[in-house]
């Protein structure tokens, strides 16, 4: 039996890579004068993967990678007048609504009184403390993880550290490269509700079993009663 269920945050209780996407968008206009959308993608992306041992996760680490790419390819010409535009593409993220998907609160509500309901979630800690507190979510929850990354060795330790066994453990997220493979890997349950966007990074090659998928978390608690004895 499950009695202990963790939940990510971004793009499984509200929404996140939307807004990322959208600022992208901006970013090819801004700099369409220097190279093609596809490059830009291309040289953004690899900025932001080389950048995550420096900056981590986030609107900040990314913000710093725009800027990055924007002196790349434009070999140092680009205008202060653009950097700054950049830097303001990242206080109107930071400064955002948090939107809930759809059927988040009727899920939590359902599963609070049957289970603990764990809070993990990855990237900036003064972002996603933010968001947390913004999203009226924090006290459906009896403890907020923030890390800097999700593998297998953080589960065992937040795991441990809350007194879970990995068995009665289940982690319901968007990713599977964060909140499937690591939780399976650690001896624990996972259930993938996939966002309508993923970030390039977070691709990955879902197992071919031991997870459960479904298309919303209004199916989360029906899908919990397959676990019950």
């Amino acid at each position: 039996m499950i009695d202990t269920i963790g939940f990510d945050g971004d793009d499984t209780l509200w929404h996140n890579e939307s807004l990322f996407s959208m600022t992208q968008d901006r970013f090819r206009t801004l700099l369409g004068h220097a190279a093609d959308p596809e490059t830009l993608n291309r040289r953004l992306l690899d900025v932001e993967r080389a950048n995550l041992r420096f900056y981590g996760y986030g609107i900040k680490g990314f913000v710093l990678s725009m800027i990055e790419t924007a002196i790349d390819v434009t070999d140092g010409r680009v205008s202060g007048h653009d950097i700054a535009t950049l830097v303001a593409f990242g206080k109107t993220m930071l400064a955002h609504p948090v939107e809930l998907l759809d059927g988040v609160e009727a899920a939590l509500d359902a599963l609070a009184g049957r289970h603990r309901l764990l809070l993990i979630t990855k990237g900036d800690l003064f972002d996603q403390e933010s968001k947390v507190a913004r999203s009226g979510l924090a006290e459906r929850f009896a403890a907020v993880e923030i890390v800097s990354e999700k593998d297998a060795a953080t589960y065992r330790r937040i795991l441990d550290r809350h007194g879970v066994d990995p068995r009665r453990f289940l982690m319901v997220g968007n990713s599977v490269r964060s909140d499937v493979l690591p939780v399976l890997e650690a001896g624990g349950h996972a259930v993938h509700v996939p966002y309508h966007v993923t970030w390039a990074h977070e691709e990955a090659k879902p197992p071919a079993d031991g997870y459960r998928r479904i298309d919303t978390l209004r199916a989360l608690p029906a899908l919990l009663e397959e676990f019950r004895p």
